[in-house]
């Protein structure tokens, strides 16, 4: 029988646990180094636990669009809502669908909250349409049109931009349109401007030609009648009228609408059939004009957004007051109705009365685009963030009894061997909380209430790992077996066990991770990640441990309070003495029988 090879490890058997234990040290401070130098050193934490508001929108579809609920228009309204919000600086936002026709927004408390509230729901559509008839109301008593000594509005927006006609007036580059005064109808009636020339778009989108004199004009969709009964009622200083004036109403058609109140003052407005969209924005920011001070918004419009500009401002420049004005209607409210004197083509400018923030949300919305479907906000709920504090804290608490039982019971039942249980629970928890603290800025992961109800979790799942372990080597003692091959003969075993257990425990957390939303994601996630790690830490840490403290006199001569001790495990007699007596294979002799 041929010898066995000389320094033949048993079965399972890891020659060096030193070295490893040494590596996997050394990959634990390089990642808490590398926590301390990105400077995130605590996890970031979810609306729940740090406060804000969490907005439920319910989708619509928009009249006169060939729009309808579906996953694919959800899907798209979820990114242009999340871009919205990111694009202002709230990158811990999170935008989320949620059944069918509901989309949830939660915003963690944070300097730009306010602005994110406002944009999440508008819709952003966004049309230029041509003044018909523009007519100033007062919402203040106290204030009067435009002409009166008292209550007398800022001087309205102009246009500016890239001129198309080479032979105008230039400067740097640009043309701008002159102030004109306050609008009026200018004791025109309705019916009037109705007949003015105004172009009707082509299938295309594009404006057509501006029609000759002896051309018929084609009539808007909108009856007559039913625009001059619309625009005489129109109540533009009252708030729900003008909130519903210019809803739902088709890009082709004529329409009325309202500005926001300005001084005591709003304008309401007969507009024409919409010639350029918001699709036909390619670019739009906020900026402020070198010569006045103001806040602006400029626009840049993409090739065939050009043109059609370029066709509206070239008409509407020959036009007289008001009709030189064309209106920027964002859902439904004009915005600005800037006049023009020049033909404008690529560049725009809005210019009105805005400040930085009112600039940057319109150039905000304008640049990632319209929702493809209207939104109701169905509730809005705000955490502060002492409640999430409170919630919070109450996690801590149950995940440190729960760590304290675990704690007492590997202490009581398994003694020395939860010097062994306690510094792998202990690495298993730093790990956790390193990774999540680079997993915020990394991935945008954020720590809620159901992410630590799987942290505690886990401390079960890391314990039940260990406690498998020391069974199977405390099962090799009871057969005889001294420590260190018992040690060995254990590991695989109770290897496979443990990878049986945490590979179920994992695709239990990625099939919740998959099929559900929201904060039962961030229970899935932490479950997961967890799981990973307590294989990590008994393969690379608990198992190297164990095989360099069996060396040591204390556990390898089953001190009593080791938790090894033979006596207190039943063990039966060496394995060893077993074999030399069933060694002969001879002929017995009858003296010894």
């Amino acid at each position: 029988m041929a010898a066995p090879k000389k320094g033949r490890r048993p079965a399972g058997g890891q020659g060096r646990p030193g070295r490893v234990l040494v590596m996997f040290l050394i990959a634990m401070v390089a990642l808490t180094g590398g926590m301390f130098w990105s400077g995130h050193t605590t996890p970031r934490l979810g609306i729940d636990l740090a406060g804000g508001t969490t907005i439920t929108l319910k989708a619509q579809a928009e009249p006169g669009k060939e729009s309808a609920v579906n996953e694919t228009n959800m899907n798209t309204a979820v990114s242009i809502i999340e871009r919205r919000v990111n694009g202002l600086g709230v990158s811990e936002a999170e935008v989320q669908t949620q059944g069918r026709e509901n989309i949830v927004v939660n915003i963690p408390r944070g300097t730009n909250e306010e602005q994110a509230r406002e944009q999440v729901g508008t819709t952003a559509q966004l049309y230029f349409r041509p003044v018909l008839i523009a007519q100033q109301q007062a919402t203040d008593p106290q204030a009067t049109p435009s002409g009166s000594p008292s209550g007398s509005p800022s001087p309205k927006p102009t246009a500016s931009g890239a001129t198309a006609d080479k032979g105008k007036d230039e400067k740097d580059g640009k043309a701008t349109a002159t102030p004109t005064p306050s609008a009026t109808t200018q004791g025109r009636p309705v019916s009037e401007a109705l007949k003015a020339p105004s172009p009707t778009p082509t299938p295309s989108g594009s404006a057509s030609e501006k029609p000759k004199a002896s051309e018929t004009p084609k009539a808007p969709s909108n009856s007559e009648a039913a625009l001059q009964q619309k625009f005489a009622a129109l109540d533009c200083s009252d708030p729900k009228q003008r909130a519903a004036a210019g809803k739902g109403v088709k890009p082709t058609e004529s329409t009325v609408a309202c500005s926001a109140p300005e001084n005591g003052v709003v304008e309401k407005y007969l507009l024409g059939p919409a010639e350029v969209d918001g699709k036909d924005v390619k670019d739009a920011g906020a900026a402020i004009e070198e010569r006045s001070g103001q806040w602006i918004v400029n626009m840049t419009f993409t090739d065939d957004g050009a043109k059609k500009f370029q066709k509206i401002t070239g008409r509407l420049s020959q036009q007289q007051d008001p009709m030189n004005r064309f209106a920027i209607v964002l859902d439904g409210e004009v915005t600005s109705a800037p006049s023009v004197n020049q033909t404008l083509s690529a560049n725009a400018q809005i210019s009105g009365s805005f400040n930085q923030q009112s600039a940057q949300d319109l150039g905000n919305i304008l640049s990632y685009g319209a929702l493809p479907l209207s939104f109701d906000t169905q509730s809005v709920d705000t955490v502060t963030a002492a409640l999430g504090g409170e919630q919070l804290q109450a996690g801590l608490i149950a995940g440190a009894i729960g760590l304290a039982l675990v704690v007492l019971y590997l202490v009581v039942y398994y003694r020395g061997l939860s010097l062994i249980a306690l510094p792998s629970l202990l690495a298993s928890a730093i790990l956790t909380y390193v990774i999540m603290s680079l997993l915020g800025p990394a991935i945008g992961f954020a720590l809620n209430l159901p992410a630590v109800c799987g942290a505690i979790v886990a401390i079960g799942i890391t314990a039940d790992s260990f406690i498998v372990y020391f069974e199977r080597v405390r099962d090799e003692v009871r057969e005889g077996r001294t420590l260190r091959p018992a040690v060995e003969r254990a590991w695989p075993r109770a290897r496979r066990t443990i990878l049986v257990s945490d590979f179920v425990s994992f695709l239990a957390a990625a099939v919740l991770f998959v099929v559900t939303v929201g904060k039962v994601q961030g229970f899935a996630f932490t479950l997961g990640l967890t799981t990973l790690l307590d294989v990590v830490v008994v393969f690379f840490f608990t198992k190297p441990l164990m095989t360099v403290l069996a060396r040591t006199k204390f556990y390898g001569d089953g001190h009593p309070w080791s938790g090894l001790d033979p006596k207190r495990l039943g063990a039966k007699p060496p394995l060893r003495r077993a074999r030399r007596a069933a060694a002969p294979a001879g002929p017995v002799d009858p003296k010894e029988a």
